[in-house]
Formats: structure tokens, sequence, C-alpha cells
């Protein structure tokens, strides 16, 4: 579900189911959170329901009617089809949990109707006797004992301890026209087989229940206390079949006295069409009307995932916005003058020159740099190295601080645990910056370098200047151009001065000498927006390491609006059926 584009705009029912499947095809948001199992798993049985079920039905409403028999484990299922039948169609499992292929029996005319793969598409169809070889396949038989119109289908276990078995045994009874629900007296009141019972009822399923195994000496009170329970649970009228426990036949089965009320009531089905079409349209109509409901199930897992990525993406964010800003901060407080660029700024002209400059005047000073410059080009080199160096420590610091800020948030909200958490090393390499941020971040910096030469170049240019400017070099000019950007942004306050002892106000003054106090200002704050720039493209590169891990598992915004649109789409043709 992390694709992209509209649902169709259905024109019928096989269209709106064809849509919704879809949708519901798409692959499932990743991140861990409280509902992404239980909504993976309803989409999981709505899309195979609507390819099982739905759509073939709707295709051939005349088709033989599929009854699916279910239960518990020994509930003895597979000797109650043999009886049915009159045939040994199926092996009974001897053993638990019973792992055969389960089995469908049909009239030999109606064996191009289950034989291809019109019902249940994704299950292999092998023929012959009974089927006896493991696996999930489906093992068709014919026989003339069943009459046509009718398809009997021998299930797994609905309480199977193999899970694959009660995946398999929950997707053959969503593929019915009837179930056949057989239970024990032994086990009837259990909950699994309460929850398949609701689960019909909630989907409109049409379905008897058989109660099997009963001692003679107990059906009289079982039987009245099963349809008591079945009432309650707002399945009355469900037809209740009892099969006494007695010993089985030389073949296995059981008495045809036994399962006679059962095979009447089921072959009268297959005989009477307009019996087996209202069968057929009860459960069509009551799955259709079921899908609403469900698909909210589904809708409402998948924003909790949009909701999900969305706090941890804003997570990333905030801490990265907080790194530019502490960038920003280093740039405007002038903190970054302090220590070793400092020093190879003072280097250049000393600092008791410095503060007499300031004194007497700014062009003896002025003059005093171009010599510093003019002598050779290891002063400019190692001032730009300090620069270089006090940004990029900046930078890194930054975006440690960010690292760390949204492995923290990550950790307190749904589904950032399991982000961070995979590959085992990831949670330390995310908490730090990016192993490629401190090159990066080093070469965008001698970038902006290069971009703050050329600002300088261009606006000493033409000015009358230029000859005092060109006389200390472009290399002299942008140094004192660094010196007094890291300062100049709030105006000149006795702060600034405290921080860098007044060199920094010496820097500027220079600048302004040749090239003027308004040209120095825009050219301040053109490189300094330049500088946060690039640091903004660092830091998202960054934060993008954060991004891709959510991206790979984050739903599309639109998703949970796709697949309610489809579900109501469904649901006007289903109305329109009516």
């Amino acid at each position: 579900m992390t694709g992209t584009g509209a649902a169709a705009s259905p024109s019928g029912p096989v269209a709106a189911l064809t849509a919704l499947r879809e949708e519901l095809r798409r692959p499932f948001p990743g991140l861990v959170t409280a509902h992404r199992d239980a909504a993976r798993r309803t989409a999981d049985e709505l899309a195979d329901q609507i390819d099982d079920y739905l759509l073939p039905r709707l295709a051939d409403l005349d088709a033989p009617l599929l009854a699916v028999v279910g239960g518990s484990t020994g509930a003895g299922k597979s000797t109650l089809v043999n009886s049915l039948i009159g045939a040994p169609v199926t092996v009974p499992g001897v053993l638990r949990p019973t792992t055969r292929s389960p089995v469908i029996v049909c009239h030999p005319g109606d064996r191009a109707a289950f034989a291809g793969d019109r019902v249940l598409p994704g299950l292999a169809r092998t023929t012959g006797g009974p089927a006896t070889a493991a696996g999930s396949g489906l093992h068709l038989v014919t026989t003339d004992t069943l009459p046509p119109g009718l398809a009997v289908l021998d299930a797994p276990d609905v309480d199977s301890v193999v899970q694959s078995n009660r995946d398999l045994a929950g997707q053959l009874l969503a593929a019915a026209d009837l179930w056949i629900f057989v239970t024990t007296a032994a086990r009837y009141a259990d909950a699994v087989p309460w929850d398949v019972l609701r689960t019909a009822r909630d989907r409109g399923t049409a379905l008897a229940v058989v109660l099997d195994r009963v001692p003679p000496e107990a059906a009289d009170a079982v039987a009245p206390d099963l349809a008591g329970l079945l009432d309650r649970a707002g399945l009355a009228g469900t037809p209740l079949f009892v099969v006494a426990e007695h010993p089985l036949g030389p073949d296995g089965m059981l008495a045809a006295a036994q399962v006679g009320p059962l095979r009447s009531w089921l072959y009268g089905l297959a005989a009477d069409a307009e019996q087996r079409a209202a069968v057929v349209r009860q459960t069509l109509d009551g799955a259709l009307a079921s899908l609403t409901g469900r698909m909210e199930l589904v809708a409402a897992g998948v924003e909790e995932q949009i909701g999900a990525a969305a706090a941890l993406r804003d997570a990333a964010t905030d801490a990265y916005r907080a790194a530019e800003d502490r960038v920003d901060r280093g740039v405007r407080d002038g903190s970054l003058l302090r220590g070793e660029v400092l020093a190879r700024w003072q280097e250049f002209v000393g600092t008791g020159e410095w503060m007499r400059g300031l004194q007497s005047g700014i062009g003896r000073l002025r003059d005093r740099i171009g010599a510093a410059f003019g002598a050779g080009r290891a002063p400019a080199v190692e001032l730009d190295g300090a620069v270089e160096s006090g940004v990029v420590a900046l930078l890194h610091a930054a975006a440690d601080g960010a690292a760390e800020r949204t492995v923290t948030a990550w950790r307190a909200l749904p589904g950032g645990s399991a982000l961070l958490d995979s590959p085992p090393e990831a949670d330390r390499e995310l908490s730090r910056a990016g192993h490629d941020l401190p090159e990066a971040a080093a070469r965008s910096v001698r970038d902006w370098q290069g971009a703050v030469l050329d600002l300088v170049r261009a606006e000493g240019a033409g000015k009358r200047n230029r000859a005092r400017m060109l006389s200390w070099g472009v290399n002299g000019a942008g140094g004192a151009a660094m010196v007094s950007i890291f300062a100049a942004t709030a105006g000149l306050s006795g702060a600034e001065l405290a921080v860098a002892g007044g060199t920094t106000v010496a820097g500027q003054r220079v600048l302004e000498a040749a090239l003027g106090d308004a040209a120095v200002r825009s050219l301040a704050d053109r490189a300094r927006r330049d500088l946060l720039t690039r640091s903004s493209g660092l830091l998202s590169a960054d934060q993008d390491r954060f991004l891709e891990r959510l991206r790979t598992v984050a739903p599309d915004p639109d998703a949970a609006r796709r697949l309610r649109d489809a579900a109501a789409a469904v649901d006007r043709t289903r109305r329109g059926r009516r």
C-alpha cells in the first residue's frame, strides 16, 4: 500500500472488486505499530476472499454450490465427509496436526468448475485417489455418489497448532458458499469454534452446524444447550445436526442413519436450484456487505501507519531544523572568532598594532594588513584553514546533536525503535553525524570561501580604492571579509568587541575603507546566507539517513483514502444490485 495511483471508478461489482483487490494487494506499510499485524492480516484475508470467492461467484452465479466442512481438531470432519458421500474420498488424520492437502469432492459433470483456477486460484490442483500427500494444494476427487450442483471440501483444522494450517482453513472457509461447521459434544463451548461461528454471522455466510460424537444418553441435554448458544450468538435458525457416537463400520464410516438427516438436507440443496441460489445469494450478499466494516479496520491500520510515519518524520525534521538554528547562531554570535581563527587573524598584523589602529585611524591599519598579506601567501592560507576548521567543527557538532536528538525521539515513538535497531549496529551509527559529513563539510566550506573571494573581487571592481585593495590582494581582502562576516550581523556591539578583542571591528573597517560600508554589509549578508544555505544542504543530507529508513516502510499518505474510496465503490455497486 505504499504505491501511488487512485482506485478505478468501477462500473459494476466485478470492476469495483477488482479495483479494491488491487489496493489490498499493495505491500502493507512496515512500521511496527500496535494494529499493524491485525490490519495486514485483514487486508490479506479480504484480498484472498475477493480472489477465491467473490469474483469467481459473481462471474458464474450458477456454478455448483461449494460446501466447506471445517471444525476443530479431532471433530471427525474427514470421517463425516466420507460417510456423507459414501466413499473413502479423504483420509482421516490419526496424528495431530493433520498436514495432508485439503480435498474437494464433486460430481464428474462438475469437474470443470473446480479443475481450473475459477475458485481458489492460488492453490494448485492434484487429482486421483484420496489425498495423502502433505501440502496446501487442493486435491480434486470426482465421484458419482455426489449429486451434480454440489461440491464438498474437507478443510484443515481451524485450531491447528500449525499456523499455516489455520490460515489455510480460514482461506477455505472464506471461499465457501456454505459452511458446515463440525464440533463435538466435548468441545462445542470452546472459544475457537465460537470465533469461527461469529465470523460466519458477521459475514452473513450460510451456515450449518454438526454436533458430532454425542453420547446417546447426552443428546437430549447437549443439543438444546448448543441451540441456545447459537440463538444468543445471533445465529438463531441455523440448521443443527446431531451425530450420535457409535462405533464406525468396517469401512471406517458412520452408519447411514447417523448422517441421513445431514445428507438429505445437503443433497436437497443440490437438487433444488431455487434453494441453492438462495444460499449463494445469502453468502454473496453477506460477504459484500461485510467488506465496508472489515475495510475500515484495514484503513484505520494504514492511518495509524501514516500518523506514525509523520511523527517520526517530524521528529527528525525538528532535530535538524534546530541544528540549522545552531549553525546560524554560531555564525552570528561571534563564537567562531575565538581560538584558532582569532589567533591566525592577529598573526597577520599583531594584536597591539590592531588596537592602536582602532585608536589612531583605519588608514595605517589598512596599510599594515596590506603588508601582511602582500608579504606572502602563507598567512592567508593559515587563516583560511582556521576558518574552514572552525566552520566544519560547528557543522559537525550541530549534526551530532541533531542525530542524537532524532534517535532519542524515535526511541519514544511508535515504529521508531525497530527502524533504529535494524541492523543491530544502526543505533550507534545513527546517533552520530554520518561518517561522510566532515569531508563533505570541508569541501563545502572551501567552496564557500572561494565564493567569498569572488564576491570581494566583484565588489572591488571599478571602485576608487581598487588599486589600494589589490595592493594587499584579493586573498587579504577575502580574509578580512570572512572575519567581519562572523561579527557584523547584529551591528557592532560591545559584546562583539569583547569576543574578538576589537579585531573583528578592524576587519570590517578595513573593508569599509576600500569598498564602502553599504557594499560591505551587502557582501557580508550574501556570504552569510550562502554559508547557511550550504550548511542546510549538508544537514539535510545527514537527515536523509533517517528519512531513507522511513521511506522504505512508510505508507503513501493517500493509501487510507484510496482504500475507503475503493470500499465505498464496492458498496455502491452492491446496493445497486438489490
